[in-house]
């Protein structure tokens, strides 16, 4: 017997169970990293539903994915949600996107805010791509807790807190005085004095080691190193993941 057409794209669309499966919250889902976060977790079947923050209101293009809009720019001020996970990004929203424009991006500063409102949102998975600076962070800390906001975040209570120290590249520079343009010129040399393991890596190695880690992870904190996100992006990610999460 032959199916209606009609019949057979409303089956495609309808939502699959969700038994079983965690709800997943992103915040800061812009940029290249977001937008391959949001790619990449939304669209496999490990999640029962996706929710993206957002400053307006954005059209849906994919299954199982809502914005969820927030109504100020103070996490403490939002009503609670529900998620079981949540990654937290702060790649800045790309302007010629209309996309990204609407969305809600932290800053590295609201951390610890935004952490507890998830907290109390339900999540007990949390996990946090922090950009990094190449040789601003002293070689002891960068794969433990590096400030007092990681620890107040570690000290929530979530079951698992992951922490990806992803490098970043170095900002455009804006207009300048032909003098300061100058010695940003001549100071460029160092760049290449950055050890090569704390070169920025493709954005989609990143999410591949986030999803990655966000299913083997166990409960406790878990912090990646630039070099690991480097090594991760080089070759075997599954066994670099395995020497990470033991």
């Amino acid at each position: 017997m032959r199916q209606d057409p009609l019949q057979v794209l409303q089956a495609a669309a309808r939502t699959a169970p969700s038994v079983g499966r965690p709800r997943l919250l992103i915040a800061g889902a812009t940029g290249a990293l977001g937008n391959e976060v949001l790619r990449r977790l939304a669209g496999s079947s490990a999640y029962a539903l996706t929710q993206v923050l957002a400053r307006e209101p954005v059209t849906e293009g994919m299954r199982n994915v809502q914005t969820l809009l927030v109504p100020s720019a103070t996490p403490a001020d939002w009503p609670r949600a529900q998620a079981d996970t949540a990654v937290v990004l702060f790649d800045p929203p790309r302007l010629f996107y209309d996309r990204e424009r609407a969305l809600w991006t932290p800053a590295p500063a609201q951390l610890p805010e935004l952490a507890r409102w998830l907290r109390a949102s339900g999540v007990r998975t949390l996990a946090v791509v922090l950009p990094h600076a190449p040789g601003r962070l002293p070689e002891a800390l960068k794969s433990g807790l590096a400030s007092l906001d990681e620890h107040a975040v570690a000290s929530l209570g979530f079951e698992r807190v992951l922490i990806l120290r992803s490098a970043q590249k170095r900002a455009a520079a804006a207009q300048q005085h032909p003098l300061q343009r100058l010695a940003r010129w001549m100071l460029g040399v160092f760049k290449y004095m950055v050890p090569s393991a704390e070169q920025p890596v493709r954005a989609v190695k990143v999410a591949e080691l986030l999803a990655l880690a966000l299913r083997r992870a166990p409960p406790g904190i878990h912090v990646a190193a630039p070099e690991l996100v480097w090594q991760a992006a080089q070759g075997d990610l599954e066994a670099v993941a395995r020497r990470w999460l033991g």
